[in-house]
């Protein structure tokens, strides 16, 4: 609705923007308790002191906000949060205006990847891809009354890569999985990259010794700006202290490689990355750790990574709809699976 283009009355004005009898045309001006600043006018604009006209406010509409349905909803102020942990439709029912709301914003996260085993000492998982408009408002994505697909990606099993999870046309990518080096190759030896690449493996026997000799998984593959995610970390091979496997890369920051100097053991998983979008900060997509032949496994990367496996415990798990990686094994433990994805979106709805 908006006031008419013709035969303008305060009548017609208070329709539009509210007010109780007696009214008169002063109370209307924008930015008041009853216009709101930069409302549309076109044959405004609607001024906020001074002299005022009758005139200005032909096809002025009041502020409106998007409607939506989808997912989990919940409230944080003048903000709804839609959190999407499994496929589903954001459906928007009414888009708005730029008086009220007219845009969303998004944080898609992939899911994680597994951690190496097989065998060997692996690599953890790496977190699956970051990709998020909040807080910046340059990167908020203005909606339409539609249905807008939402995917949210599974997290990998036992060396698997994440799956990718979507929206808006905005894509993350999966984690890449952590390298395993039995059968002794190269090729499964090197962590994989994706949003946050996988560490590497390394079974001293056959892969060489010293290590640090194996290469991590790439992370932000593949590119976009901002980066969706950091490296893996390199495994390391003492023959005096045994075998460890390089962190899976996290959100937030990369992996460390696997000491080869005491205490030695498997690589952390690479930090996760906090982020507001549902009203206060939470961190998500940490790497996954590497597994240690001794005692000490990679601790898993803050926001939900699996720590690595020893030869006493086998790798831990992401978080799930955190997108975190999941730990690596040591030999014939049991690797960490990756941790499920999410998608959250938040407009302003009053």
């Amino acid at each position: 609705m908006a006031v008419p283009t013709t035969n303008v009355g305060l009548s017609s004005i208070q329709t539009e923007f509210g007010g109780s009898p007696p009214i008169s045309i002063s109370e209307y001006y924008a930015g008041g308790p009853l216009v709101p600043a930069g409302s549309p006018a076109p044959n405004g604009p609607i001024p906020s002191s001074g002299q005022i006209a009758m005139g200005q406010f032909r096809g002025a509409t009041n502020a409106a906000f998007v409607t939506a349905t989808g997912g989990s909803i919940t409230t944080s102020g003048d903000y709804k949060i839609h959190t999407f942990t499994s496929p589903g439709t954001f459906t928007v029912t009414d888009a708005g205006n730029p008086a009220g709301s007219s845009a969303i914003d998004y944080l898609v996260i992939a899911g994680g990847a597994g951690g190496g085993a097989n065998g060997s000492v692996g690599g953890g998982g790496g977190a699956g891809g970051f990709r998020t408009s909040f807080p910046s408002p340059a990167g908020s994505v203005p909606v339409s009354v539609t249905g807008y697909p939402i995917t949210v990606g599974g997290g990998g099993g036992s060396q698997g890569n994440g799956s990718p999870s979507s929206g808006f046309s905005i894509t993350s990518t999966g984690g890449g999985r952590g390298g395993y080096a039995n059968p002794p190759s190269p090729a499964t030896a090197e962590g994989i990259p994706g949003g946050s690449g996988g560490g590497s493996s390394t079974n001293g026997s056959t892969q060489g010794s010293p290590g640090n000799n194996i290469p991590a998984g790439t992370g932000n593959s593949p590119p976009v700006a901002p980066s969706q995610g950091n490296p893996g970390g390199r495994a390391g091979t003492d023959r005096a202290s045994g075998d460890n496997g390089g962190g899976g890369g996290g959100s937030g920051g990369a992996a460390a490689n696997a000491s080869n100097s005491p205490p030695v053991g498997g690589g952390p998983g690479g930090a996760g990355r906090a982020n507001s979008i549902t009203g206060s900060p939470v961190t998500r997509a940490g790497g996954g750790g590497g597994g240690g032949y001794y005692s000490i496994g990679g601790t898993g990367g803050s926001g939900g990574g699996g720590n690595g496996g020893t030869q006493s415990a086998g790798g831990g798990t992401g978080t799930v709809n955190t997108g975190s990686g999941g730990g690596g094994a040591c030999w014939n433990g049991g690797a960490g699976s990756g941790g499920s994805g999410v998608v959250i979106i938040r407009y302003k709805f009053q």
